[in-house]
């Protein structure tokens, strides 16, 4: 049942695609990434070191996958060949060796053909993914004409396991969920990113972020119809078939047993172009990696003037370094295939490059999501976690064809038993497997923590940093550009055409001018970016650092480029690390004081306004009341009137007051009501009917516009109303024209409520109308200032229409007078059918 994990972990990745592939593809889309190697590098400020390191372990690593393709086929070819009809022999005359050697030799030259026609290797090879995807539509065909016919010849699923039953095969007579599970789960996940096929076909390969949503369904119903009839087949084949069949070549042993040669064929042809595409789409990868990260470097620090004379010279170096790098690594392949050709099954060699490859996840999870890794960390920690692996787990894998390696696995090197590989530290007991990948993955991710929290990173890698893990936040950003300087069109335009050869450099500089003048940053990182999908993005870097007359950014650079809140949080750091942390203190506290000083200064204009506006009204009852007090000889008509001055001065103070209160309620957030749906269009009608008769007092006409029929708002109605009121009897009192008018109309427009108000008045000055809604402010038109209130009734109605979630703004326009608009959110199905202005 452990065969199910192996399906299990790409399943996982793939249904959740929106955090991780989501993420690598935006990335790799952007950057150029061409491999792995690249991305580690790329995030970790281009270092070469990094991807040399991650490059070699990758040829490392994928040794064994490629031997288990290269058995997988080998013993494919026997068994149809008839050289055994339980899968175990050879042909006369030719032994697996030697048929593998043939099978890895026509791969490398197919592969070298077919696979590194051009040098650019970020460029979507639709053919090659189209001829994966048909090979990958006939396997699965094979493998359910297989499945189908071993459930007919079997009798059903119940009497295949009926069957097993009966002749001891008990499938749970083991744990199955424990230790070895979750191990081999979270290998199926690292392999399904960190396997350099698999990170070409999901990442380099993908031209649209968009198929990753048919990704995530598809292939796993692709996974789970894989996975159907392996059980059955498995059981039936175990038995049925004589003793010592090989379990590996039931799907073609079984029908040729059974004398379907035809289905035979069809298994056989499935499981073929399967390891064949496999293979050769992992030599491609790899033979990428080699080239852009080993031969590339070495050749751009030791050589000069290379490809001067046709411009092709260092596409042809990456063609032939490519070509020479496939050979080589088929061979490897190849070479453990002998040594390690004695091992019976097939699935345990694949587990090996699982592991090994699995080494880069925790660099690639924190490339992806921890802003402050740095490339120390991740160089020690894939370093750790590779020699762990190297000698837990690949060593032991050459024990049968080595005494050596035998002795050390019984004894550990020079008797040190706690060294012994599949007991290291003295833990011993767990599953080979699970022993590995514990100590490899739990190494490895500690050192890269540890590493990175006591490191700091270089200027580059911050900003690469930025734009890893901030990958989406940065959407529709200009990126920035990575080195200062200058260089002219003529020197950049001859290393394009080295690398990308004269056609392509041509129409990369189409447009730009040729006679030798400087280009701009921005013209010089698309260029990178460019030679990146040729060469890596480390070997870009410093191809173009040799052109370009300067060095890479400074941090205060960084800053500039990152965004605010990003530039807030480096700062930090970067005051936490050196001796300026008191200056910086020092001016944050001069900052607050000036604050402090303006908040003061608002303290002491707001008591004085309010002292001046308590002490009008106040001087006049305390005067008229004193004349009653000694007013013998006051008639009865002026008692009346002193006492009607004094009680309307005390309404005025009161609403002073509750204005006042009012107002630092509303700023304050507290507010005594509740936003619930309401119609708007109501309350503009309540407000038009109160202040039509103080407009017929005036002799104003009050013009109602076009009206929206119906405006549903988040808000409060009396509240509302009161801000309309004061806006319409303010246009009335402060319009002096010959034929005054107030303009009253509302639309919707968007998911939004706009209400207009509209007078043709003297208007306000444009002096005025930065403190119009200013506290206690009033302006200077001479017509309503007699009558003007205390200055508080627009700063009031701002934070009525703020508490709404809306604005309320004093709008430029050409005509006379002022005019004001409410703008508030609509809510509910006005909000989401989104209409336009009438």
């Amino acid at each position: 049942m452990e065969y199910l994990a192996i399906y299990l972990g790409p399943t996982l990745i793939f249904v959740g695609w929106w955090f991780v592939l989501r993420k690598l593809v935006r990335i790799a889309h952007d950057q150029r990434i061409t491999s792995v190697a690249d991305l580690l590098s790329s995030r970790f400020g281009k270092s070469s070191r990094l991807a040399v390191l991650v490059t070699i372990i990758a040829v490392i690593g994928i040794a064994p996958y490629i031997a288990l393709q290269l058995k997988a086929v080998t013993s494919s070819i026997q068994a149809i060949g008839g050289a055994s009809s339980t899968g175990r022999g050879s042909f006369a005359g030719i032994d697996d060796v030697g048929l593998a050697l043939g099978v890895a030799a026509a791969m490398a030259l197919f592969t070298i053909l077919f696979g590194t026609r051009n040098v650019d290797a970020k460029e979507q090879h639709h053919g090659v993914v189209a001829a994966i995807a048909f090979e990958a539509v006939v396997k699965l065909c094979a493998l359910i004409a297989v499945g189908g016919f071993v459930i007919y010849a079997g009798g059903g699923f119940e009497a295949i396991f009926a069957r097993a039953e009966t002749q001891g095969l008990d499938i749970y007579s083991h744990e199955i969920f424990g230790n070895r599970w979750i191990a081999m789960n979270v290998l199926s996940v690292a392999a399904i990113i960190c396997l350099p096929r698999q990170f070409q076909i999901t990442v380099v390969e993908n031209s649209d972020e968009n198929h990753l949503r048919t990704a995530s369904w598809a292939f796993p119903a692709y996974l789970m119809l894989m996975s159907l009839f392996t059980l059955p087949i498995a059981l039936f084949g175990m038995t049925t078939m004589p003793a010592g069949s090989n379990p590996d070549m039931f799907v073609l042993t079984l029908p040729l047993a059974a004398g379907q040669q035809g289905l035979a064929l069809l298994a056989f042809v499935g499981g073929f172009s399967s390891a064949t595409s496999m293979i050769i789409v992992e030599a491609i990868a790899l033979s990428i990696m080699v080239s852009n990260h080993i031969v590339m470097p070495i050749v751009l620090r030791t050589t000069t003037g290379l490809g001067e004379t046709d411009g092709q010279g260092v596409s042809r170096l990456l063609l032939n370094s490519r070509r020479l790098s496939i050979g080589l690594i088929l061979f490897l392949g190849f070479f453990y295939f002998y040594l390690t050709r004695d091992s019976d099954a097939l699935a345990p060699i694949g587990l090996i490059s699982f592991a090994g490859v699995a080494q880069f996840l925790p660099a690639i999870v924190a490339a992806l999501f921890w802003r402050e890794a740095t490339v120390k960390g991740a160089i020690t920690g894939v370093s750790i976690g590779f020699v762990i692996w190297a000698w837990s787990m690949f060593m032991p894998s050459f024990e049968t064809s080595s005494p050596l390696v035998e002795q050390m696995m019984a004894q550990g090197p020079w008797g040190i038993d706690w060294l012994r590989p599949q007991a290291l530290f003295g833990l011993s007991g767990l599953d080979p497997l699970v022993h590995s990948v514990f100590w490899s993955l739990f190494l490895n991710t500690t050192t890269l923590v540890l590493v990175s929290l006591i490191t700091s990173q270089s200027a580059l890698e911050r900003l690469q940093a930025t734009l890893f893990v901030d990958a989406f936040r940065r959407q529709g950003r200009s990126e920035p550009h990575f080195m200062r300087g200058s260089a002219t069109s003529n020197d950049l335009f001859f290393v394009a055409q080295r690398v990308l050869g004269a056609e392509r450099a041509t129409i990369l500089f189409a447009g730009l001018p040729r006679a030798g003048g400087d280009t701009s940053p921005e013209f010089i990182a698309r260029l990178e970016r460019e030679l990146a999908g040729s060469i890596g993005a480390a070997s870009a870097h410093v191809m173009l650092s040799k052109v370009v007359s300067g060095e890479a950014i400074s941090l205060e650079e960084v800053m500039q480029m990152a965004d605010e809140t990003q530039q807030v949080i480096e700062y930090s750091q970067q005051l936490e690390r050196t001796s300026a942390a008191l200056r910086s203190t020092a001016d944050q506290l001069e900052v607050a004081n000036l604050q402090l000083r303006e908040v003061d200064q608002q303290k002491d204009d707001f008591l004085s306004q309010v002292s001046h506006e308590v002490r009008t009204p106040m001087t006049a009852i305390r005067s008229f009341a004193e004349i009653l007090l000694e007013g013998d000889k006051l008639d009865t008509m002026d008692r009346q009137r002193f006492v009607a001055t004094i009680h309307e001065e005390s309404l005025r103070l009161t609403d002073l007051l509750d204005e006042i209160l009012d107002l630092s309620a509303l700023e304050s957030g507290k507010r005594d009501w509740v936003n619930r749906p309401v119609d708007a269009e109501i309350a503009l009608d309540r407000a038009v009917r109160v202040c039509d008769a103080l407009a017929r007092q005036r002799g104003i006409a009050i013009t109602v516009g076009p009206r929206a029929a119906t405006a549903i708002v988040a808000g409060e109605p009396h509240r509302l109303s009161q801000v309309l009121i004061n806006l319409i009897s303010n246009a009335i009192k402060y319009n002096d024209a010959k034929h005054p008018e107030i303009g009253v109309q509302s639309r919707i427009s968007g998911a939004d409520y706009i209400i207009e108000v509209r007078d043709n008045g003297p208007g306000i000055a444009e002096a005025d109308r930065a403190k119009v809604f200013h506290k206690f402010y009033r302006g200077g038109r001479s017509a309503g200032a007699r009558e003007a209130g205390a200055g508080l009734g627009l700063p009031i109605s701002r934070e009525i229409i703020a508490s709404m979630n809306g604005t309320l703004d004093l709008i430029e326009h050409e005509e006379a007078g002022a005019l004001f608009a409410v703008t508030l959110p609509l809510v509910g199905a006005q909000a989401t059918k989104a209409p336009s202005d009438p």
